[in-house]
This record gives C-alpha cells, sequence and structure tokens, in this order.
C-alpha cells in the first residue's frame, strides 16, 4: 500500500498510504517528472527526458529503465487482470510526439509502438478495464482516439470539440470522462454519446474514478470534489483542501481503503483523506499529511497488499 508522487525537481516520493510515512525518494530523472501510475508491487514514472522508470515498491528499489519515447512521457498507465488484480500484465505509456508504447510488465519487453496522434503529442491515455483498447486525447491536435491494444494499431479517431486534457474509464468501463478546462464530460463507451455535462467552474488538473459512479476532481479552485456520473451533481466538497492548485488525486480500491483518496498539491503536500466524514457542514480534517517541499506534478497510488508477491524481473533489450 503506497503512494508515489513525482516533482518538477525530478524526484520521485513514496509514501505508505496508512500514515504517509517516507519510503524513499531520490532524483530518478535528469529532468521534471510529468505523470506517475502505481499497480500491486510496482509503479512507474515517466519524464521531460524521455524515459519512463520502474519502481518496486516492496524492496523500496528501482528496477530499471525504459528508453524507447523520443519526447517526454506524458501518461502511464498499468493494466491488472480482474483475476489477478495485484499483478501488472502491461504498461501503457504516451508521449509528447504522439506515440504509444505497449510493453509487457514480466519482463518489461517493447511489444509495440503506436502512432496514436499524427499531428499532436499525448496529453493523457486511459486503459479499459478489459485490456483490450485505449483512449488517448491529444495535446494539440483536439482528438479522441482508440488503441487497439491486442493488435497494436490506432483504431478510431474523432475530433473534439475542444482540446482535452484528461480521459479516464470509469471502473466498469461502460463510461468514460473527458476533460475540457473546467468541463467534464459523460460519455458512453460504445458509441462514445455524451451522457452528462459536469460543470466544476475553474480549470480541472486531476481527476480520479472512484466506486459507485463517482468521479474525483481537483484543479484551480483548490478543492478535492466529489460528483455522481449519472446525475451530474456534487456529493460533497472538501474546501480549501489545499493552499495550492491540486495537481493528483487517488482514489484507493479495496475493502480495508475504499473510503480513502490522496490528493497533491504544487506547493509540494500530500494528504489522505477519509471519505467517510462526507458532511457538508463539518470541517474536513486529512487522516494523514506530509509535506516534500516540492513541486509535485503528479500522484499515483495502489491500496492492494503486495508483501506476498516475489518477482525477480529480467528485462529485455528495450531496458536497460
Amino acid at each position: 500500500m503506497a503512494v508515489v508522487a513525482g516533482s518538477y525537481e525530478k524526484f520521485i516520493w513514496g509514501f505508505s498510504l496508512k500514515n504517509l510515512n517516507p519510503i524513499f525518494s531520490y532524483p530518478s530523472h535528469t529532468s521534471p517528472i510529468k505523470c506517475a501510475a502505481a499497480a500491486g508491487p510496482l509503479a512507474a514514472s515517466g519524464g521531460s527526458d524521455d524515459a519512463v522508470h520502474i519502481y518496486h515498491l516492496p524492496s523500496s528499489s528501482d528496477a530499471g529503465s525504459l528508453l524507447d519515447h523520443s519526447a517526454a512521457v506524458t501518461a502511464l498507465s498499468f493494466f491488472c487482470s480482474p483475476l489477478a488484480p495485484a499483478v501488472p500484465r502491461n504498461l501503457i505509456s504516451g508521449s509528447d510526439d504522439g506515440v504509444v508504447c505497449i510493453y509487457d510488465a514480466d519482463p518489461f519487453v517493447l511489444l509495440k509502438t503506436v502512432k496514436a496522434h499524427k499531428r499532436g503529442g499525448v496529453a493523457d491515455l486511459a486503459v479499459h478495464p478489459s485490456g483490450r483498447l485505449a483512449l488517448t486525447v491529444g495535446r494539440g491536435d483536439s482528438s479522441l482516439v482508440m488503441v487497439n491494444l491486442v493488435r497494436g494499431r490506432r483504431s478510431f479517431s474523432c475530433r473534439i470539440e475542444k482540446e482535452a486534457s484528461i480521459v479516464k474509464y470509469g471502473e466498469s468501463g461502460d463510461w468514460f470522462v473527458i476533460v475540457q478546462d473546467g468541463r467534464v464530460s459523460v460519455h458512453n463507451s460504445e458509441d462514445a454519446k455524451a451522457l452528462q455535462e459536469i460543470d466544476c467552474g475553474k480549470r480541472v488538473l486531476c481527476l480520479a474514478p472512484g466506486e459507485g459512479g463517482l468521479i474525483y476532481t481537483g484543479g484551480e479552485d483548490r478543492q478535492v470534489s466529489a460528483w455522481d456520473t449519472k446525475s451530474s451533481k456534487q456529493t460533497f466538497c472538501i474546501q480549501d483542501a489545499h493552499q495550492n492548485r491540486v495537481k493528483g488525486l487517488v482514489s484507493f480500491k479495496g475493502l480495508e481503503y475504499s473510503n480513502l483518496i490522496a490528493s497533491a498539491s504544487s506547493d509540494g503536500v500530500v494528504k489522505v483523506w477519509d471519505i467517510r466524514t462526507a458532511s457538508s457542514t463539518d470541517k474536513w480534517a486529512p487522516v494523514a499529511e506530509v509535506n516534500t517541499k516540492s513541486r509535485l506534478t503528479c500522484l499515483a497510488g495502489t491500496s492492494l497488499r503486495c508483501e506476498y508477491i516475489i518477482s525477480f524481473f529480467e528485462f529485455g533489450n528495450e531496458v536497460v
């Protein structure tokens, strides 16, 4: 159970989920870190140095680097089979030149490179719970692209009204959301038909899908808000959750931790919240808080117990 944060100062930070005690921190990249992902015993970070770094959380060690991108790595996502949710099967990465790389996660071997966006970079990507496809939104070309992960090719592309910065699938995979400035639109996964539209007011910088059709948003309003995607209504709001912009959100899964969410702000503060205390009148207090004194850019986390997993990663030629 860990929370991983990346910073503009090239540092990667690892904390235990329960109390945010530090697990590790060191300058893993040679340029600012732009994105992070975590699943089971693994975490990954992507940076402006065109590299992806892999971390083994139980041993708090760097497990190697992937150097297949030729531009800044802007998006990362692990895929875990529903039959083995604590064991990552694939890692999907996107970069500023529009390329999506598909990796096997044990061992880390590059399976396929797909040019998802021809006239722009990958702003964000989301892997369907089936692991068969991924959605990407482009920076510079205002497009939504579907990538067939089985065949390793681009299968669908369409222009969207306004350039999007975030795309995420819901827990079931039946719907996905797109973020365009302060607006979040909910779409049906089968035909991309718009189902709901949520006006968050100010620009949304991060989003995390939760359970029961909820999504959590954070951004320039310095709040953490929960929204019902079925009604587009706000469920609760943690006002003044941070003193600066919220740059990262994680919603945790599992019976023991499904009530927890973590948030990170641009001034270096990471907080863990218990949503069971949600109330419009009560003053929110985080259950744990830590200040990295860095300019944080992204946040990832995993609540699945991975101490029992013993894994020796044998890296292929694509990893150094």
